[in-house]
């Protein structure tokens, strides 16, 4: 079930007094969990879930506990999907379980009873949950091995706050809207692909992908469950495409799982479409209709000339791939009009200054896709995994003192103002993060040279640039009560694919051609082999337009709050120069800085956030 959970574990408040709190921060998550709500409170524990039912729907009410005479030892409040969950639950009957549900929530439960802390890496599927233990007064902490979905915490004096979202964790009063130095730098000069474990707002933090955190009075402990490991390829070039088609196919089967209405949404490229393709044929096996499948569009589309991230329209190759697999597709058509009236919305559901129109026109999607279904399968993560962005394959990129997508890029820290920038060391700043993530990459012994780099880029992919782009789609679906599953994260898949070497995924020097080839058989040629092309920004002119008057309204407003952080001088100059503003997007977009410039503005005005 895709779902909310929040809490609050105090050792020095009786929190059975605390309810309206707790409700408080229970229902900011309510667009998670349309369907049902819930709150538990002992002495020392506050916990608090709001559910979205796809599995079992009449069962699973949550908070979930192990009751004694006492009452609840063991308590569960869970978001995500198990997609081994059959098998677990045999294996736990096995061991003399009982079960009083039909809901993966249970099995996630009792999972933890028999094998404690060992529990998460049986897991298959993705989860963000927290487990309280009465007996021990201990709360555990734990999320999927990719970081599909979310998990903020920030510890105070006398315990810790939890949520699904940062939303959350705000609406409880020890909690302030705070922006330091680090803060700021995350904004402004890492806004593509932010710190791992960073919340932005200043004391808080998110569990890391495949990472635990156990918290008890005095002492808060952290530690990794899964990561991927570094370990010489055994396979030839066609026993490794066999695998990756058959680890794709069970991962995409075991996703169709649900008893609420299903989808896929349908780019054109040859990720969403084995996704697709995949579904469509697992449903034929098993009997059930054809697959309905999502795609979005934006008047005058065809039109814009191609660059090096945007390669192509999408229409074609969408209609030449939902002809071929046979879906029942839909194309969602998003007028300006519409991106700007869903402005707001956006910035509700991230907390935090986004991609602009490009979040807009995701939520505008979702909101269509929810009308009709209530889980989606997304192509989303092939690229990191197989090499897909440009950045895999330019040398000056490669050979870059820094993130690749960096190279020969000016970020929105340009428009600081002196003393801000001077606090906040933007360069400096982005030198130590990229120095610190190199130190967490795999190391293969004997491996060097161009091979042991390009190793450093895919591990740059998967824990910075792929986390930014997850919060993206679960925060903006999650939104309209709409769950996105992406096969491409299964963790098995991803530990297998990390280790093919670069010519094995690139034969012939094909970006991504171990998937095309893969999955082929599957697809229209043009599908197969169609390069790879971004998610698409709109060429809307009204939505420029009306960004940029609001920009002369923030230069003439003398309290406008975004310019305790920016020159105003500096954006005067650039606005009366016709000169586009630093994007946080590493895709060309020319109204992308302006957008960051006013979202930034709207963010510090709606959460009143105050500098530190």
């Amino acid at each position: 079930m895709m779902c909310g959970v929040t809490g609050w574990i105090d050792w020095e408040t009786d929190l059975r007094n605390e309810e309206a709190t707790l409700r408080a921060m229970t229902g900011t998550l309510a667009c998670r969990g349309p369907d049902d709500s819930g709150v538990l409170l002992s002495r020392h524990a506050a916990l608090g879930h709001r559910r979205l039912a796809v599995i079992a729907p009449d069962d699973g009410a949550q908070p979930m506990g192990t009751t004694s005479g006492d009452g609840p030892r063991t308590v569960l409040t869970y978001n995500g999907e198990l997609y081994n969950y059959p098998e677990l639950r045999r294996e736990l009957r096995a061991l003399g379980h009982e079960f009083r549900t039909r809901s993966d929530t249970e099995v996630v439960l009792r999972a933890h009873l028999q094998w404690g802390a060992d529990a998460p890496r049986r897991f298959n599927g993705i989860f963000a949950y927290a487990l309280w233990d009465d007996r021990r007064q201990e709360l555990l902490l734990v999320r999927d091995h990719l970081g599909v979905k979310p998990l903020y915490w920030h510890p105070h004096a006398s315990g810790v706050l939890f949520g699904s979202e940062p939303k959350a964790v705000l609406a409880h009063p020890l909690f302030h809207a705070e922006l330091d130095a680090e803060g700021i730098a995350e904004l402004f000069a890492l806004p593509a692909a932010p710190t791992a474990g960073h919340g932005v707002f200043r004391g808080l933090y998110e569990v890391l992908p495949g990472q635990t955190v156990t918290v008890r009075r005095g002492a808060t402990r952290t530690a990794l469950y899964w990561r991927p490991t570094a370990r010489a390829h055994p396979d030839d070039p066609a026993t490794t495409r066999e695998t990756v088609r058959a680890l794709l196919a069970d991962t995409v089967e075991r996703q169709l799982l649900s008893d609420v209405p299903l989808c896929t949404l349908l780019s054109g490229g040859v990720d969403s479409s084995a996704v697709t393709a995949l579904a469509a044929a697992a449903r034929e096996r098993a009997g059930h209709s054809k697959v309905t499948s999502f795609s979005v569009d934006f008047p005058g589309s065809a039109e814009r000339a191609p660059d090096a991230w945007r390669t192509s329209a999408d229409a074609p190759f969408v209609q030449a791939a939902a002809e071929h697999i046979g879906t029942l597709h839909t194309s969602v058509l998003i007028p300006d009009d519409d991106l700007l009236d869903a402005r707001d919305a956006v910035l509700r559901a991230r907390d935090r200054p986004g991609w602009g129109e490009m979040d807009a026109s995701l939520h505008l999607l979702f909101r269509e896709v929810r009308r009709r279904s209530t889980v989606a399968l997304s192509g989303e993560a092939a690229d990191e995994i197989f090499g897909g962005y440009p950045y895999f394959h330019d040398p000056a990129a490669l050979a870059a003192d820094t993130f690749p997508w960096l190279h020969g890029r000016t970020t929105p820290a340009a428009l600081l103002r002196p003393e801000v920038a001077a606090e906040v060391r933007p360069e400096e700043y982005t030198a130590e993060q990229y120095r610190r993530s190199l130190d967490g990459v795999p190391r293969l012994e004997g491996e060097e040279g161009a091979d042991h780099r390009i190793r450093e880029i895919f591990h740059l992919a998967l824990t910075r640039w792929l986390p930014p782009l997850l919060e993206r789609v679960d925060r903006v679906s999650m939104s309209v009560g709409l769950e996105v599953r992406v096969p491409f994260c299964d963790h098995r898949l991803v530990d297998y694919v990390a280790n093919v070497p670069w010519a094995v995924k690139t034969p012939g020097g094909r970006s991504k051609g171990l998937l095309r080839d893969a999955v082929r058989d599957l697809l229209p040629p043009q599908v197969a082999d169609r390069p790879k092309s971004g998610y698409p920004s709109t060429p809307a002119v009204r939505y420029t337009e009306v960004l940029t008057a609001r920009a002369h309204e923030l230069l003439a407003d003398s309290q406008a709050p975004v310019f305790d952080l920016v020159d105003r001088e500096t954006v005067r100059r650039a606005l009366a120069e016709g000169r586009p503003l630093p994007s946080p997007r590493t895709a060309p977009n020319p109204v992308g800085g302006l957008d960051h410039l006013v979202q930034v503005d709207e963010w510090l005005r709606a959460y009143r956030v105050r500098l530190r």
